[in-house]
Protein backbone atom coordinates (compact mmCIF):
# COMPACT_ATOMS: atom_id res chain seq x y z
CA UNK A 1 0.00 0.00 0.00
CA UNK A 2 0.99 3.86 -0.48
CA UNK A 3 1.68 6.00 1.78
CA UNK A 4 -1.49 7.60 0.99
CA UNK A 5 -3.68 4.54 1.09
CA UNK A 6 -2.47 3.97 4.24
CA UNK A 7 -3.50 7.20 5.61
CA UNK A 8 -6.98 6.98 4.12
CA UNK A 9 -7.19 3.35 5.94
CA UNK A 10 -6.54 4.71 8.89
CA UNK A 11 -8.61 7.79 8.47
CA UNK A 12 -12.03 4.80 8.27
CA UNK A 13 -11.54 4.42 11.95
CA UNK A 14 -13.63 7.34 12.25
CA UNK A 15 -16.93 5.17 10.96
CA UNK A 16 -18.41 2.93 13.51
CA UNK A 17 -19.64 0.50 11.64
CA UNK A 18 -16.46 -0.59 9.77
CA UNK A 19 -13.67 0.16 12.12
CA UNK A 20 -13.95 -3.49 13.46
CA UNK A 21 -13.08 -4.19 9.69
CA UNK A 22 -10.26 -1.62 9.05
CA UNK A 23 -8.56 -2.26 12.47
CA UNK A 24 -7.79 -6.51 11.56
CA UNK A 25 -6.91 -4.94 8.36
CA UNK A 26 -4.72 -2.32 9.80
CA UNK A 27 -3.15 -5.35 12.24
CA UNK A 28 -2.63 -7.46 9.10
CA UNK A 29 0.18 -5.04 8.10
CA UNK A 30 2.09 -5.08 11.06
CA UNK A 31 4.67 -2.64 12.69
CA UNK A 32 5.73 -1.13 9.53
CA UNK A 33 2.69 1.11 10.12
CA UNK A 34 2.55 2.41 13.72
CA UNK A 35 4.57 5.30 12.22
CA UNK A 36 1.20 6.48 10.74
CA UNK A 37 -0.97 5.38 13.29
CA UNK A 38 1.39 7.55 15.76
CA UNK A 39 1.03 10.27 13.29
CA UNK A 40 -2.97 10.14 13.29
CA UNK A 41 -2.74 10.10 17.24
CA UNK A 42 -0.92 13.47 16.95
CA UNK A 43 -3.28 15.27 14.44
CA UNK A 44 -6.56 13.99 16.43
CA UNK A 45 -8.54 16.06 18.98
CA UNK A 46 -11.05 12.87 19.53
CA UNK A 47 -9.87 11.18 22.74
CA UNK A 48 -11.88 8.35 21.92
CA UNK A 49 -9.91 8.31 19.04
CA UNK A 50 -6.59 8.65 20.59
CA UNK A 51 -7.40 5.70 22.57
CA UNK A 52 -8.30 3.69 19.67
CA UNK A 53 -4.84 4.33 17.83
CA UNK A 54 -3.15 3.65 21.24
CA UNK A 55 -4.52 0.16 21.59
CA UNK A 56 -3.65 -0.81 18.08
CA UNK A 57 -0.27 0.52 18.54
CA UNK A 58 0.08 -1.59 21.32
CA UNK A 59 -1.10 -4.91 19.91
CA UNK A 60 0.66 -4.59 16.95
CA UNK A 61 4.32 -3.81 18.81
CA UNK A 62 3.02 -6.74 21.46
CA UNK A 63 2.72 -8.91 18.52
CA UNK A 64 5.64 -8.21 17.22
CA UNK A 65 7.42 -8.59 20.33
CA UNK A 66 6.23 -12.33 20.72
CA UNK A 67 7.35 -13.15 17.24
CA UNK A 68 10.95 -11.65 18.43
CA UNK A 69 11.04 -13.60 21.10
CA UNK A 70 10.25 -16.63 19.70
CA UNK A 71 12.84 -16.44 17.43
CA UNK A 72 15.43 -15.60 20.21
CA UNK A 73 14.35 -18.59 21.55
CA UNK A 74 14.48 -20.69 18.83
CA UNK A 75 18.33 -19.51 18.75
CA UNK A 76 19.15 -21.13 21.62
CA UNK A 77 18.78 -17.91 23.38
CA UNK A 78 22.79 -17.65 22.61
CA UNK A 79 22.92 -13.41 23.47
CA UNK A 80 21.50 -13.04 27.12
CA UNK A 81 21.36 -9.02 26.39
CA UNK A 82 19.24 -9.50 23.44
CA UNK A 83 17.01 -11.61 25.38
CA UNK A 84 16.93 -8.52 28.33
CA UNK A 85 16.59 -6.11 26.18
CA UNK A 86 12.95 -7.68 24.42
CA UNK A 87 11.93 -8.09 27.77
CA UNK A 88 12.51 -4.40 28.07
CA UNK A 89 11.04 -3.34 24.93
CA UNK A 90 7.44 -4.36 26.36
CA UNK A 91 7.29 -1.44 28.54
CA UNK A 92 9.72 0.31 26.73
CA UNK A 93 9.28 -0.14 22.82
CA UNK A 94 11.86 2.22 21.35
CA UNK A 95 14.61 1.02 23.77
CA UNK A 96 18.06 0.87 21.91
CA UNK A 97 19.94 -2.22 21.64
CA UNK A 98 22.93 -0.59 20.71
CA UNK A 99 23.04 1.84 23.99
CA UNK A 100 22.36 -1.38 26.19
CA UNK A 101 25.27 -2.48 24.35
CA UNK A 102 27.85 0.49 24.52
CA UNK A 103 26.48 0.54 28.28
CA UNK A 104 27.70 -2.95 29.14
CA UNK A 105 30.88 -2.42 26.63
CA UNK A 106 31.94 0.66 29.26
CA UNK A 107 31.62 -1.40 31.94
CA UNK A 108 33.61 -3.63 30.66
CA UNK A 109 36.30 -1.76 29.77
CA UNK A 110 36.42 -0.19 33.05
CA UNK A 111 36.99 -3.48 34.43
CA UNK A 112 39.19 -4.88 32.06
CA UNK A 113 41.73 -2.16 32.61
CA UNK A 114 41.81 -3.01 35.88
CA UNK A 115 42.64 -6.83 35.45
CA UNK A 116 46.29 -7.95 35.10
CA UNK A 117 47.76 -11.19 33.96
CA UNK A 118 47.32 -14.23 35.90
CA UNK A 119 44.77 -12.96 38.20
CA UNK A 120 43.55 -14.80 41.47
CA UNK A 121 39.56 -15.50 40.26
CA UNK A 122 39.22 -13.93 43.89
CA UNK A 123 40.60 -10.76 42.96
CA UNK A 124 39.13 -10.72 39.22
CA UNK A 125 35.68 -10.64 41.49
CA UNK A 126 36.81 -7.96 43.12
CA UNK A 127 37.61 -5.89 40.42
CA UNK A 128 34.18 -6.40 39.18
CA UNK A 129 32.40 -5.47 42.63
CA UNK A 130 34.64 -2.58 43.08
CA UNK A 131 33.35 -1.12 39.18
CA UNK A 132 30.20 -2.35 39.46
CA UNK A 133 29.28 -1.19 43.17
CA UNK A 134 31.63 1.16 44.07
CA UNK A 135 32.54 2.98 40.92
CA UNK A 136 29.08 2.96 39.46
CA UNK A 137 27.20 2.43 42.87
CA UNK A 138 24.78 -0.38 41.67
CA UNK A 139 22.52 -1.41 44.16
CA UNK A 140 19.76 -3.30 45.71
CA UNK A 141 15.85 -1.72 45.02
CA UNK A 142 15.46 -2.05 48.96
CA UNK A 143 12.51 1.09 48.61
CA UNK A 144 10.95 -0.29 45.70
CA UNK A 145 11.36 -3.97 45.52
CA UNK A 146 8.64 -4.74 42.97
CA UNK A 147 8.23 -1.87 41.15
CA UNK A 148 8.73 -3.69 37.49
CA UNK A 149 11.90 -0.97 36.38
CA UNK A 150 13.76 -3.15 38.47
CA UNK A 151 13.25 -6.28 36.00
CA UNK A 152 13.69 -3.85 33.04
CA UNK A 153 17.86 -3.56 32.00
CA UNK A 154 17.62 0.15 30.75
CA UNK A 155 16.22 1.29 33.64
CA UNK A 156 18.52 -0.48 35.75
CA UNK A 157 21.58 1.00 33.78
CA UNK A 158 19.97 4.48 34.64
CA UNK A 159 18.93 4.18 38.11
CA UNK A 160 21.17 2.43 39.32
CA UNK A 161 18.72 0.09 41.28
CA UNK A 162 17.53 -3.60 39.92
CA UNK A 163 16.54 -6.48 42.11
CA UNK A 164 18.77 -9.40 42.51
CA UNK A 165 18.48 -10.85 38.81
CA UNK A 166 19.04 -7.52 36.83
CA UNK A 167 21.79 -6.79 39.00
CA UNK A 168 23.35 -9.87 38.39
CA UNK A 169 22.51 -10.04 34.63
CA UNK A 170 24.98 -7.10 34.37
CA UNK A 171 27.65 -8.59 36.44
CA UNK A 172 26.84 -11.81 33.69
CA UNK A 173 26.97 -9.77 30.69
CA UNK A 174 30.04 -7.96 31.84
CA UNK A 175 31.73 -11.00 33.21
CA UNK A 176 31.30 -12.76 30.03
CA UNK A 177 32.69 -9.81 27.80
CA UNK A 178 35.63 -10.68 29.84
CA UNK A 179 35.78 -14.16 29.05
CA UNK A 180 35.56 -15.12 33.12
CA UNK A 181 33.90 -18.62 33.93
CA UNK A 182 30.31 -16.62 35.34
CA UNK A 183 27.28 -18.00 35.09
CA UNK A 184 23.81 -17.59 36.73
CA UNK A 185 22.58 -19.61 39.36
CA UNK A 186 18.59 -20.33 40.38
CA UNK A 187 17.99 -20.71 44.02
CA UNK A 188 14.89 -19.95 45.73
CA UNK A 189 14.03 -16.23 46.04
CA UNK A 190 17.39 -15.41 45.44
CA UNK A 191 19.16 -15.09 41.94
CA UNK A 192 23.18 -15.16 42.48
CA UNK A 193 25.95 -16.59 40.12
CA UNK A 194 28.51 -19.08 40.31
CA UNK A 195 32.23 -19.00 39.43
CA UNK A 196 33.85 -21.78 38.04
CA UNK A 197 37.84 -21.32 38.05
CA UNK A 198 39.15 -23.56 35.13
CA UNK A 199 42.69 -23.29 37.13
CA UNK A 200 43.42 -26.89 39.01
CA UNK A 201 42.60 -27.10 42.44
CA UNK A 202 40.24 -23.94 42.61
CA UNK A 203 36.56 -25.16 43.86
CA UNK A 204 33.59 -23.40 42.44
CA UNK A 205 32.15 -20.15 44.33
CA UNK A 206 29.06 -18.02 44.52
CA UNK A 207 28.54 -14.23 44.02
CA UNK A 208 25.73 -12.06 45.68
CA UNK A 209 25.20 -9.37 43.52
CA UNK A 210 22.50 -7.81 45.86
CA UNK A 211 24.66 -8.06 48.84
CA UNK A 212 27.48 -6.03 46.68
CA UNK A 213 28.96 -9.02 45.60
CA UNK A 214 29.35 -11.13 48.51
CA UNK A 215 31.48 -14.14 47.77
CA UNK A 216 29.73 -17.48 49.20
CA UNK A 217 30.70 -21.05 49.21
CA UNK A 218 29.40 -23.67 48.21
CA UNK A 219 27.80 -24.90 52.16
CA UNK A 220 26.56 -21.56 52.38
CA UNK A 221 24.37 -21.70 49.66
CA UNK A 222 23.86 -25.32 51.63
CA UNK A 223 22.66 -23.57 55.04
CA UNK A 224 20.47 -20.77 52.83
CA UNK A 225 18.44 -23.96 51.02
CA UNK A 226 18.25 -25.60 54.48
CA UNK A 227 16.97 -22.34 56.38
CA UNK A 228 14.28 -22.48 53.58
CA UNK A 229 13.26 -26.18 54.76
CA UNK A 230 13.86 -27.32 51.18
CA UNK A 231 14.86 -30.87 50.05
CA UNK A 232 18.47 -30.28 48.74
CA UNK A 233 18.51 -30.31 44.54
CA UNK A 234 21.59 -29.53 42.26
CA UNK A 235 19.51 -27.05 40.44
CA UNK A 236 20.62 -24.59 43.20
CA UNK A 237 23.94 -25.15 42.99
CA UNK A 238 24.50 -25.76 39.03
CA UNK A 239 24.50 -22.99 36.00
CA UNK A 240 21.45 -21.84 34.17
CA UNK A 241 20.67 -21.06 30.98
CA UNK A 242 20.30 -17.81 29.52
CA UNK A 243 16.66 -19.01 28.77
CA UNK A 244 16.25 -20.03 32.63
CA UNK A 245 17.34 -15.93 33.38
CA UNK A 246 14.57 -14.54 30.83
CA UNK A 247 12.49 -16.65 31.97
CA UNK A 248 12.42 -15.64 35.63
CA UNK A 249 12.90 -12.14 34.36
CA UNK A 250 9.10 -12.56 33.03
CA UNK A 251 8.09 -14.36 36.65
CA UNK A 252 9.08 -11.35 38.06
CA UNK A 253 7.59 -9.15 36.01
CA UNK A 254 4.76 -10.87 35.94
CA UNK A 255 4.50 -10.58 39.84
CA UNK A 256 5.35 -7.19 40.04
CA UNK A 257 1.96 -6.25 37.62
CA UNK A 258 -0.17 -8.61 40.30
CA UNK A 259 0.93 -6.49 42.93
CA UNK A 260 -0.14 -3.33 41.04
CA UNK A 261 -3.42 -4.72 39.98
CA UNK A 262 -2.56 -4.31 36.72
CA UNK A 263 -3.99 -7.86 35.41
CA UNK A 264 -3.88 -6.79 32.09
CA UNK A 265 -0.40 -6.17 31.65
CA UNK A 266 -0.24 -9.47 34.31
CA UNK A 267 -1.80 -11.55 31.23
CA UNK A 268 0.11 -10.42 28.52
CA UNK A 269 3.75 -11.19 30.45
CA UNK A 270 1.87 -14.94 31.35
CA UNK A 271 1.56 -14.94 27.10
CA UNK A 272 5.44 -13.91 27.08
CA UNK A 273 6.30 -16.26 29.30
CA UNK A 274 4.15 -19.56 27.58
CA UNK A 275 6.71 -19.13 24.25
CA UNK A 276 9.86 -19.45 26.93
CA UNK A 277 7.78 -22.19 28.55
CA UNK A 278 8.41 -24.36 25.80
CA UNK A 279 11.73 -25.29 26.68
CA UNK A 280 12.51 -26.88 29.93
CA UNK A 281 11.49 -25.05 33.07
CA UNK A 282 13.89 -24.43 35.63
CA UNK A 283 12.42 -26.08 39.06
CA UNK A 284 13.76 -23.79 41.42
CA UNK A 285 12.56 -20.22 40.01
CA UNK A 286 10.04 -18.20 42.46
CA UNK A 287 8.41 -14.99 41.85
CA UNK A 288 10.25 -12.80 44.17
CA UNK A 289 14.03 -12.56 44.31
Amino acid sequence: MTNKEIKALISLLDDPEIAPHVQDEIQNLGESIIPFLEESWEESLDPQQQQRLEDLIHHLQFEGLQQRLRVWRDGGGQDLLEGMWLINSYQYPDADLQALNRAIEQLRFEAWTAMRPAMHPADQVQVLNYVLFRTHKLAANTQNFHSPANSMLERVLETKRGNPLTLCVIYLLVAQRLYLPVYGVNLPNLFVLTFRPTVPGLEPFYINCYNRGLVLSRTDIEHYVSQLNLTPNEVFFEPCSHIDIVRRTLRNLQFSFEKLQEPAKATEIATLLEILEASKPAPAEENEE
